[in-house]
């Protein structure tokens, strides 16, 4: 019964009119993707690199979503990082600068103005991230040497041109709209790896219990099934539309307040921030004040304690998941549109009532929405600690990604086909 289904879905799937085209599309600029990562920066000395991306966490994180483009020195090293942080500034300025704030108002062109804003700013993000990056790794002994003038130039100006590429190659996806751009990208670095991970298990297998290597599979298995569930978790808030001062029947309808609104935003602001302390520590500890030396190294062992840390990274991810759900979350807005459009919460005055029953609503589910993320953030550890496997390289954060971005992209399929039956009938 299950392989007839699956063989109907491929049927009808093939037989859309455009779906076929827009995965193929999608999949060649995937393979692009994976064939540019591979180009490394012309003339870089890239031998200490691959050991010091397997001893830091921040950037050994980092390696991960851009699919192993920072520890060979790609083109892509970056990744969509540029990009997506142009892409955060500017949503949060639409809510500090009120000219943009109308622009996301404004429809299709108000967006392809907030657009071509990220894009001018994912430019000067690329060129400061590079350039960063370069001087920590420089910093770093037997890691990176010193540059000339025109390596300089070079390097960055490759780099940067490799991030604009990818946003341009991401836009490309996201036109097909079978999946964001963005995510596809990161989800085919993840993916990449994967097969490295398993090979570098399978080199000390003979060094592993096998209950531990079950129990390890068996977590992550368990990981799967609750970033399925809560991700598709949300509360339906009821919704009534009058007309002509009566309630329709067909009026009614939900709006839906998600568990997990912001996604992996959280995540991976507590990631930058747990590791900025120990980033600045490896600066300071080569001090010529014997206190501020100190200092440092007693910050570096602090945080090389994983019980110490993993608390840490918990408590940060459940305070980031407010903060940007406090950003992202607009009540006002959402109480403004429905009294617009004729629609009330039954046992709810329109106005600023609604916005404090929307805001009562949403700091119920915050903390659930936030445990949830922390939860799946910590695993690794939880996970390294119970089994002693360390090899695995898809974390939490990787499977909370994976996951998300092959939902949407089914969703989404489905939503295509669901139309073209529609137009049919």
């Amino acid at each position: 019964m299950l392989f007839a289904q699956l063989i109907d879905y491929i049927k009808r799937f093939w037989n859309h009119p455009t779906l076929p085209r827009d995965a193929g599309v999608v999949l060649l600029c995937l393979v692009i993707y994976r064939f540019v990562n591979a180009v490394p920066v012309p003339g870089v000395d890239i031998s200490g690199l691959r050991a010091f991306f397997e001893r830091s966490e921040l950037f050994g994180f980092l390696n991960i979503v851009s699919g192993g483009g920072l520890n060979n020195f790609s083109l892509l090293m970056l990744g969509v990082g540029p990009f997506i942080t142009a892409s955060i500034i500017v949503q949060l300025m639409t809510v500090i600068i009120p000219r943009w704030e109308e622009l996301s108002q404004e429809g299709e062109q108000g967006t392809k103005t907030l657009m071509q804003y990220t894009r001018i700013l994912t430019v000067p993000l690329a060129l400061l991230q590079g350039y960063g990056y370069i001087s920590y790794l420089q910093t770093q002994s037997n890691v990176l040497g010193p540059f000339t003038a025109q390596q300089w130039v070079v390097s960055l100006a490759c780099i940067t041109a490799g991030s604009v590429f990818l946003m341009w190659l991401g836009e490309i996806i996201s036109e097909r709209k079978i999946g964001n751009g963005s995510s596809l990208i990161i989800f085919a670095g993840i993916i990449a790896r994967l097969p490295l991970s398993v090979q570098q298990t399978l080199q000390v297998i003979d060094q592993i219990d096998y209950i531990a290597l079950g129990s390890f599979l068996l977590l992550a298995l368990l990981t799967v099934v609750f970033v399925v569930f809560m991700n598709d978790a949300q509360k339906n808030v009821p919704i009534h539309y009058a007309r002509l001062g009566a309630l329709t029947a067909h009026g009614k309808n939900f709006l839906p307040l998600k568990v997990n609104a912001t996604g992996v935003i959280p995540v991976i602001f507590a990631v930058s921030v747990a590791l900025f302390p120990t980033i600045i520590a490896q600066y300071l500890v080569t001090s010529q004040n014997l206190t501020v030396s100190r200092f440092a190294q007693y910050i570096l062992t602090l945080f090389q304690n994983r019980v110490f840390y993993g608390i840490l990274y918990f408590i940060l991810v459940i305070a980031f998941t407010w903060f940007s759900t406090s950003i992202f979350f607009q009540p006002k807005k959402i109480a403004e549109n429905l009294q617009k459009n004729g629609g009330f919460i039954p046992g709810v005055r329109p106005g600023l009532h609604t916005e404090e029953f929307l805001v009562q609503t949403m700091n119920r589910i915050i903390p659930a929405g936030a445990t949830f993320l922390a939860a799946v953030a910590v695993m690794p550890f939880i996970a390294q600690s119970l089994t002693g496997i360390a090899t695995i390289a898809l974390g939490g954060t990787s499977i909370l990604i994976v996951v998300s971005v092959v939902i949407d992209a089914v969703k989404k399929i489905q939503g295509k086909m669901v139309s073209l039956n529609y137009d049919n009938m």
